[in-house]
């Protein structure tokens, strides 16, 4: 178990690492499509967060805000990882194979697991239920796609000749 500061200075910590990457790597000319990016992946996450938390397979015993209203990980959902998919879809390997875009993928899902196994072991901002570190690696590689496609598609490259161009 860790401490509430322990636990706030994580929070804290990771929601001023992600302003700040944001604020650095997110070119002006740029800030419509990151609006996007960020929207879309809030609508993934508000949903599939809830869902996973309604449904018992992942519990956040410590949450800074909304505490009686929302049951999930406020700042996680609707902020870090929303963050995250802004970088994601913005330097995104359009011009590289398949195969460089699925380690893309695979890299940015695999970074995010490997600290939320960390987070789940030794603190209390979120506890494994009915849930394995594969099943955030599964469902964060689907959103990052998911929000690629949409990015396309908000940008007038097809879902189409995304799929054929890997």
């Amino acid at each position: 178990m860790s401490s509430k500061r322990t636990n706030n200075l994580i929070v804290l910590g990771a929601s001023s690492m992600m302003l700040i990457l944001l604020a650095k790597y997110v070119p002006r000319n740029r800030m419509r499509e990151a609006h996007i990016s960020f929207l879309f992946q809030q609508v993934i996450t508000w949903f599939f967060g809830l869902l996973v938390v309604e449904l018992g397979l992942i519990k956040y015993p410590y949450r800074i805000f909304f505490k009686k209203a929302n049951k999930s990980s406020f700042v996680f959902e609707f902020f870090i990882c929303p963050a995250i998919t802004v970088l994601f879809n913005l330097y995104y390997p359009d011009r590289r194979s398949r195969f460089k875009k699925a380690i893309y993928i695979f890299a940015y899902s695999g970074s995010i697991t490997f600290i939320e196994i960390f987070i789940e072991k030794y603190t209390d901002l979120i506890k494994y239920k009915k849930w394995a570190w594969y099943w955030s690696f599964i469902t964060l590689s689907m959103t990052y796609y998911l929000s690629r496609l949409y990015y396309r598609w908000f940008t007038k490259v097809s879902a189409e000749q995304i799929i054929k161009e890997g």
